[in-house]
């Protein structure tokens, strides 16, 4: 049950002779303090402004006013000696619909009172301002007066101590208040109280070029003036300045102030009517985001017919947007079919959590937008409405977080990864304030990633678990989820996505800070940028697009131009994470290996290949091949070392620590494995040579090539390593765990039964084609493994045909347990002749030599004898008394001279070659052989 302010606050003050009610929340400052007010009916029904100093939960009254006033707004200043707060009342008896609002400011010591502005039917606001170095005693503070479509004004109240009175403490009374307009007219305008800055919508007139002459001037009809967004940025000492100017393109934008209906919530602190309804949120890691929520209709009627059409059963399209102007974007989303009734009421939440932005419509869904710096926004996630929220909350804003204004926003830190939320701000319910907790945790992702079968939203959620959490085992448990349906077409993108999600996480562990830079130039995601996309929730079609920005910083003012040159601040940080999006460093991509591999595993002959040339040697030495041919040495043995220490160190979760269901082992001299991190090595160290030392030194990725082959080995391990740990996670989706199951490899596949077999074939084929699209490197043992169980799994037919389109790798210990166990009968042994031709010409020539069988004799035997007739040296294996044990050689074929075509064909080869070199007992077996019906 959600915990109420009001009662909690009732709490702290009830007394015996105290009776608080009508509670209303006025504001909130950037200590995170709140600001409220009730009506005291304990004798006469008055008002009361209390501060609630939520850091140690005490309650302060500030004022009691003699009589009732309806007070919507108050501020309070840093050392609590001066309240603003604004009343809003009937402008006449006679008419109280039409309300106006008047601010006031109280002296707190004196109880004195100014009325700073008449009365007005404009929206009035009023906010000091803190100071970010507070000083012990001010002798001026500063805050702003905002009227609607007005102005707003910046007063500065400077104190002057009164002469001290014996037995009365001394009082401070204000001796002078000076004003100065800072904006004119607006439409909109926000206080982001943490970072100090006001926000405000005004409407500029493009300036007319100074080439055209006057004539052409009054001639031509003047541009329509454009809604501008400006960021002022205000200082301690120093004059505030303009750090933003943002064109919009604002739907509904209602100049005249025609709407004429205005909300008093006052978090955040805004100025605006019911004709716009915007939100800037910013984060002091340099995130700016600018939401913007609206109703329209496809096709816009009259406004007299408009008025007309819109009741209840009529339908609007719910739509927001966020621009990110630290990725330069605008992330659009569309709900088409909300009944009016249901639309006008329907307010969304915006709040910062990490990495992401939650955007929760109360009782439809709730959106996870990626805002984070670390990539372009692309793994977004769209849930059902959250459980943990009570029914009656209407309109939930989020409350600052005392934690964040202590500059701890924004830090990294180690935490609990599977039991920490991904979100867990306190929100408030302004009608009724109620406090709500925005509890979204991994067991909420888990829930939406099981209901849910949108393609993009689940790519989300791995995405969110592999690199922002760094959770493999929720990994594997999302993994399994899928694995029911092993055949759908979808599995293997999750997969790909679970590899390049992996290598990044590893990477990102324990990386040193002059590598970090890198990292913007690795994969991290399959989702492309700017993916627009369609996802059913509760029945709502919900469109999701994105839109590029261009020439952002042009926006924005540089740190150069600021009043103090490079100030560290929020809009430093902005400039910085715009100058980090390169369009010409885009991040590297696998497909670009993916078609070399075409090529080269084609030709690839592992047996001719040695393994100190390959990058996985026991030395440990990396020897890549530059674009012009000529090969350099990196001496990173080190490198590797440490490379392999910190990925055991970092096996923190038991998904690491697990065993593959078969021995990473191959008997080639040089393994596939190795010959495809070779490429991969090579191919990512010339790309991040090629982005990161060809730049200035002042890029943000500047880095040196020993750095960077650094970064390229560390990645190509993590690949690997994601890989393995892949084939863990699929072993146990299948229900194969090596840590039960005693039996490993070829012995581990026999003792299956067929269902646990045939998923486990499934599973691992489309894991086998998403490592091949993905270039990734296999574990040692996967192919001969995946062989037998496609041979175990499969009619002898289709596995045939895996292994003549090179889906099935034929290696000497998997077919050498595959001739055994097919048999010697007639029609076996064309099976093994079919099988034999499908290897490589070594290959199969040394599992020839092991097959104890007429046919093996007679292949092995021409072939001998085509070698000594085309001049080929060849040296007699001594095999005369292998093969001759059943008959007598040169009495086989007699004749009437005791001779035989055997004889013949003997003196023939003795022609070409020494005895020596001969091998008679093959020769001879063979011919004795062909005689017998075998076939």
């Amino acid at each position: 049950m959600a915990e109420n302010l009001a009662a909690k606050l009732c709490a702290l003050i009830q007394g015996d002779d105290v009776k608080a009610e009508q509670w209303k929340l006025l504001g909130q400052e950037r200590d995170c303090s709140l600001l409220v007010g009730w009506m005291d009916e304990s004798s006469s029904a008055h008002s009361v402004i209390g501060h609630y100093d939520r850091t140690i939960d005490r309650l302060k009254i500030l004022h009691h006013f003699p009589t009732s006033l309806n007070i919507v707004q108050a501020s309070l200043n840093q050392s609590h000696t001066l309240l603003g707060y604004i009343v809003k009342s009937p402008s006449t008896s006679e008419n109280p619909d039409h309300q106006v609002y008047q601010p006031h400011l109280l002296e707190l010591p004196s109880k004195k009172i100014h009325c700073l502005l008449p009365k007005t039917a404009k929206q009035v606001r009023i906010q000091f301002l803190y100071r970010q170095k507070p000083q012990e005693k001010s002798s001026a503070d500063k805050f702003l007066v905002l009227v609607h479509h007005e102005t707003i004004t910046m007063y500065t109240a400077t104190f002057c101590p009164a002469p001290e009175i014996e037995s009365i403490e001394p009082i401070e009374s204000i001796v002078s208040l000076k004003s100065e307009t800072i904006v004119g007219a607006f439409v909109w305008a926000q206080w982001d109280s943490t970072s100090q800055v006001l926000y405000h919508i005004h409407t500029r007139r493009p300036q007319a070029s100074g080439i055209l002459e006057e004539d052409d001037l009054e001639s031509r009809p003047r541009p329509s003036a454009s809604p501008t967004l400006s960021g002022l940025q205000f200082h301690d000492e120093l004059p505030h300045e303009t750090v933003l100017n943002i064109p919009l393109t604002l739907p509904q934008l209602s100049t005249s102030g025609s709407c004429g209906t205005y909300e008093d919530d006052v978090i955040p602190l805004r100025v605006h009517d019911c004709s716009l309804d915007l939100i800037v949120i910013s984060d002091t890691r340099g995130l700016v985001c600018v939401c913007h929520h609206y109703l329209y209709r496809p096709v816009q009627p009259p406004q007299h017919l408009l008025d007309a059409i819109l009741n209840d059963s009529n339908t609007v399209h719910f739509a927001y947007s966020v621009t990110l102007l630290h990725h330069s974007c605008v992330i659009h989303c569309v709900i088409p079919g909300i009944p009016w009734c249901q639309a006008k009421l329907m307010r969304p939440t915006f709040s910062i959590a990490d990495d992401y932005m939650i955007v929760l419509v109360q009782g439809a869904f709730t959106h996870l937008l990626e805002i984070g710096v670390s990539h372009d926004p692309s793994c977004h996630v769209l849930c059902g409405p959250l459980k943990t929220i009570p029914e009656g909350s209407s309109y939930l804003v989020p409350l600052l977080n005392p934690s964040t204004t202590q500059n701890t926003r924004g830090k990294k830190f180690l935490r609990d990864e599977h039991t920490h939320p991904i979100a867990n701000a306190l929100t408030i319910d302004l009608p009724t304030l109620d406090l709500v907790t925005l509890d979204i945790s991994p067991e909420f992702l888990i829930d939406t990633f099981t209901r849910e079968t949108s393609v993009q939203g689940r790519l989300g959620v791995i995405h969110y678990f592999m690199c922002h959490r760094h959770d493999f085992e929720t990994v594997a448990n999302l993994v399994a989820i899928i694995s029911d349906k092993p055949k759908s077409l979808n599995v293997v993108q999750f997969m790909q996505e679970v590899l390049i999600g992996g290598s990044y996480s590893i990477v990102q562990r324990n990386l040193l800070a002059d590598a970090v830079p890198l990292l913007s130039l690795l994969p991290i995601t399959t989702v492309k940028d700017y993916t627009s996309y369609e996802v059913k929730i509760n029945g709502l079609g919900i469109t999701l697009s994105h839109e590029k920005l261009w020439n952002t910083s042009v926006m924005l003012l540089s740190p150069q131009q600021r009043i103090v040159p490079y100030r560290s601040d929020l809009w430093t940080k902005l400039w910085d994470n715009l100058g980090k999006r390169s369009e010409s460093k885009p991040r590297f991509n696998p497909s670009q290996i993916t078609d070399k591999l075409l090529v080269s595993l084609a030709c690839y002959q592992p047996e001719a290949l040695s393994r100190c040339s390959t990058p996985m040697s026991p030395s440990g030495g990396l020897v890549l091949a530059t674009s012009s041919g000529t090969a350099f040495a990196s001496n990173l043995g080190n490198a590797s070392a440490a490379l392999g220490e910190h990925l055991m160190s970092n096996r923190a979760n038991k998904m690491l620590d697990a065993a593959l269901p078969f021995v990473e082992m191959e008997n080639c001299t040089a393994s596939r494995m190795e010959h495809v991190v070779s490429v991969n090595l090579r191919e990512l160290s010339m790309y991040l040579l090629k982005h990161a030392t060809n730049t200035p030194a002042s890029s943000y990725v500047s880095c040196t090539s020993l750095q960077v082959h650094a970064m390229a080995t560390r990645y190509v391990a993590a690949q690997l390593e994601s890989s393995r740990i892949l084939c863990q996670i699929l072993s146990r989706a299948a229900g194969v765990d090596p840590r039960i199951d005693q039996e490993r490899g070829f012995l581990l596949i026999d003792q299956m039964d067929e269902g646990r077999r045939a998923l486990m074939f499934t599973l691992m084929e489309r894991y086998r084609y998403a490592i091949e699209i993905m270039a990734f490197p296999v574990p040692q043992g996967f192919s001969s493994f995946f062989t037998y169980l496609g041979y175990r799994s499969l009619r002898y037919s289709m596995f045939l045909q895996y292994v003549e389109r090179a889906v099935f790798e034929l290696q000497v210990d998997v077919t050498k347990i595959i001739i055994a166990d097919i048999g010697d009968t007639k029609e076996n042994v064309i099976k093994k002749l079919h099988l034999l031709s499908l290897l490589p010409r070594s290959r199969a020539k040394r599992l020839l030599n092991q097959w104890l069988h007429p046919v093996s004799f007679m292949l092995r035997a021409r072939e001998h004898a085509t070698n000594i007739l085309s001049g080929e040296i060849c040296q007699n294996r001594g095999r005369t008394s292998q093969h001759c044990h059943r008959h007598n050689g040169l009495a086989a074929f007699p004749s009437a001279d005791r001779l035989s075509p055997l004889d013949t064909f003997l003196d023939l080869l003795t022609a070409k070659a020494s005895l020596t070199e001969l091998d008679f007992g093959l020769l001879i077996e063979a011919t004795v052989t062909s005689t017998e019906d075998f076939l």
